[in-house]
C-alpha cells in the first residue's frame, strides 16, 4: 500500500516540505503495519531499503545488546544503503507498529531532489556509525 503525506506530515525529518512535495515523496513510498515482535531488518544482512516508523516502537540491538529504542518519527536502515551495504544492527518492533518503506532507487531519488534531507540522514549516519563502534 502506498504511503499518504498524511504518514509524512508528523516526520520531522520532512518538516521542510510542502504540500506537493510530501505529495510527490509520499508516492514513493510503502506502507506497511505490523505487529509488536517483527524483526524489520536483521544485523549483517544485506540491506536495500530506508525505513521510517510513523507509529509505534521498535528496539535496536547490536550483537547482544540493546543500543537504541525508536519512537514514531524516527528512522533506519539508512547505514546499509549509504556504507556497505550490510546492516548494522537488528531493529524489531516493540509494539504494532507503521513503517514506511522506501527502497534504494528511491532512496537515491530523494538523495537527488531533497540535498538538505539527505544531509539529515547522512548526518544521522555518522553518530549511529559511532554509537556502534
Amino acid at each position: 500500500m502506498a504511503a499518504s503525506t498524511d504518514d509524512l506530515v508528523t516526520v520531522p525529518l520532512f518538516e521542510s516540505l510542502d504540500e506537493p512535495e510530501l505529495q510527490e515523496l509520499a508516492s514513493r513510498f510503502d506502507a506497511k503495519d505490523v505487529s509488536a515482535g517483527i524483526q524489520l531488518i536483521g544485523e549483517g544482512a544485506p540491506g536495500y531499503s530506508f525505513f521510517i516508523l510513523v507509529d509505534g516502537t521498535a528496539t535496536v540491538t547490536a550483537g547482544s545488546d540493546e543500543v537504541g529504542r525508536l519512537g514514531p518519527g524516527d528512522f533506519f536502515g539508512e547505514m546499509a544503503i549509504l556504507g556497505d551495504g550490510r546492516r548494522q544492527a537488528t531493529v524489531t518492533t516493540s509494539s504494532p507498529a507503521r513503517v514506511l518503506v522506501l527502497f534504494g532507487a528511491e532512496f537515491r531519488q530523494l538523495e537527488q531532489d531533497h540535498p538538505d534531507i539527505a544531509g539529515k540522514i547522512e548526518s544521522a549516519m555518522r553518530d549511529r556509525a559511532a554509537l556502534l563502534g
